[in-house]
Formats: structure tokens, sequence, C-alpha cells
């Protein structure tokens, strides 16, 4: 690990006006930061430490959704008794996604801006994009089981480790930040994940400082919820193939859902393509297909990680079985 200047903001704007000069960053719970920094994969040259500032809180906004503080435990949000109660999707993803430890000590803020697993950008003897743009991508004719299937493009075949995102990305959440300039945005989830393309090292849309704040969650959804995760073993891994779920059924067909996928792309995938063929039918297994062959339409393997495709089609179906009630004649 490389030296580097330590800074305790005491403010949100102190925090922002301290990040905002040279090569730094905010630390939280530092869950991810730490171990990239220790194999000099990032090498901050300030840490701004926005862990005892004021924003661990949640309250229900005047719409009758909620307000989450961005320096929430995991471990807190999981268990709070409003999320269990209504938005049970993401207290489930939450648990499934790390240990308890990690979970009391990792933010909410930070959990949405967690940087990929792939072994390659893990490696600095490997060329990798993401790391260091220009210098290839060993993922794609290399050891790829975990990596993705979707939105992928010939720089980058990295995914997304985080199962909350995924959630969150299924219940429309909204990212409030603050910039340098003493504004703040609101930045639907829908648009603050980049895909790869040709700047792989561009993971989301935050300018440099800019600091999350808070995040928003709509009303509850009405329907069925679910998350569903596939992994390598049963305790904490990595999803390989998971999807968050959230159904409504009127009179015996679909009147409301939403569906979004980890272990697939760079980012929480989610395709309005999926939900538009679902919506207004009579749930049965050639519909299910139907929403599947959409879904996969444009996957493609790199070898290792073939699997997935198949894998993929059989989650969703499965999924929508359980979110309609299983009741298919």
């Amino acid at each position: 690990m490389k030296a580097f200047d330590y800074v305790r903001a005491d403010s949100p704007e102190a925090a922002v006006s301290a990040c905002g000069m040279g090569e730094a960053r905010f630390i939280a719970g530092g869950t991810n930061l730490l171990d990239l920094m220790k194999l000099q994969i990032m090498a901050p040259q300030r840490l701004v430490d926005i862990s005892r500032l004021d924003l661990a809180d949640m309250k229900e906004t005047e719409e009758g959704g909620l307000l989450i503080g961005a320096l929430m435990p995991n471990a807190d949000l999981a268990a709070h008794p409003v999320v269990r109660r209504h938005y049970p999707v993401l207290s489930r993803a939450l648990l499934a996604g790390a240990t308890g430890q990690l979970r009391n000590k990792a933010s909410t803020g930070g959990n949405l801006l967690q940087r990929t697993r792939c072994y390659y950008f893990y490696d600095p003897g490997m060329d990798c994009n993401k790391r260091a743009p220009g210098s290839g991508c060993s993922a794609r004719e290399g050891f790829n089981r975990n990596l993705a299937i979707l939105g992928t493009s010939e720089h980058c075949i990295a995914t997304h480790p985080s199962d909350m995102a995924v959630a969150m990305r299924a219940l429309d959440a909204t990212i409030l930040t603050l910039r340098s300039q003493g504004d703040g945005r609101r930045i639907p989830i829908a648009d603050f994940y980049c895909l790869p393309g040709d700047t792989p090292h561009i993971e989301n849309i935050l300018e440099p400082g800019e600091l999350i704040t808070h995040i928003e969650l709509p009303p509850p959804p009405p329907g069925q919820q679910l998350y569903r995760k596939v992994r390598d073993r049963a305790s904490y891994a990595f999803a390989l193939v998971s999807v968050a779920g959230v159904l409504d059924m009127k009179e015996g067909r679909i009147s409301s859902v939403a569906l979004a996928f980890g272990g697939l792309a760079h980012m929480p995938w989610r395709d309005p393509r999926v939900e538009e063929r679902l919506l207004g039918q009579e749930p049965s297994p050639a519909l299910f297909e139907a929403a599947a062959d959409i879904l996969l339409g444009e996957a493609q393997g790199y070898g290792s990680n073939d699997f997935k495709i198949p894998l993929a089609r059989r989650v969703l179906v499965a999924a929508l079985r359980e979110l309609t009630g299983g009741g298919i004649q």
C-alpha cells in the first residue's frame, strides 16, 4: 500500500471540498477500497473519511417511499422492519450478499460503488482495460466463469458484484448526490452505471469528488417480491446469476413487473423488452420461455461462462413461476 494523506470530514460539504483536490477517494466502510489499495490497484493520494457524517438515517418521504442515508450499514438496512415488510427484495438481496461482519461495516452508498471481482482486474500482472486503459482484456480468452454475457464489449467482460444494486434497480431507486459546485443531483439508478464500450474504466456517471448522500426508494410496489441467487457454494459468494423480481397479478394476468439481473453484465441488468412481453399476459411456460428468449437474445459466452446462458434462462423461468404463484396449468 502506498502512502496517502488522511482527512476526516465534519460535513458533506467539507468532504466534497477535500475530495475535489488531487487524486482523492471517499472512505466509509472501506470493505472494497482497502483491498484494492493493498494490491495497489487503487492508489489515492488522499482518503477523505466520511464515516462520521450524519448520513446513516432513514426516513419516510412525503410520497410514501424511503430516504436512506448513504452511510447506513448494510446490516441495519437489511434488518429494518420497514424494509423487511415493504421492500423484502432489498432485504433478501443484502442478506445474500455478504457475511454479517461485512454487512456491519459496509455502507449503502459504498455498496453501489463496488468494483468488479474479475480475477484479471485484481492481478496487476495481467492486462486489464478497466485497471489500465488500453492494455487489453485478458478475461476474454482466459478464465471467465464469473464474467458477463450481456452488454459486453471487446474491451471488457467484467460483471458488477453488488446484490443490493440489483434489488435497487428493480425498485427504481434514485441516487442523491452533492457536488463541488454546492449543488446536488438526483440520478435514477437506471442512468447511474455505464456499459464498458471503449471506456470500461468509467463505471458510473459520478463526477470527481461527487458524494452520494442518500438513496431514495419510491412507495412500496404492489404484488410479490423475490430475490433468487445462484452461486458456486451455499456460503457467501458472488452471483453466477441472480434476479430481483417485483410482480403483481390482477384477474389472472400480469399487471406490473420489474426484473433486474445480477451476474450477467457490467451493471445491474434490466431489459424493458422482457417486462413489456410479460405485461397483460396470463402466466404460462410458453410466456416465460418467450421472456427468456428476449433477455438472452444477444447473450454471448466466452468459454468458461457459456453455461450462464442456459442457467439464466432457468433462473428467470423459476422466478416467474414463483412470482405468479406457481399455479400454471
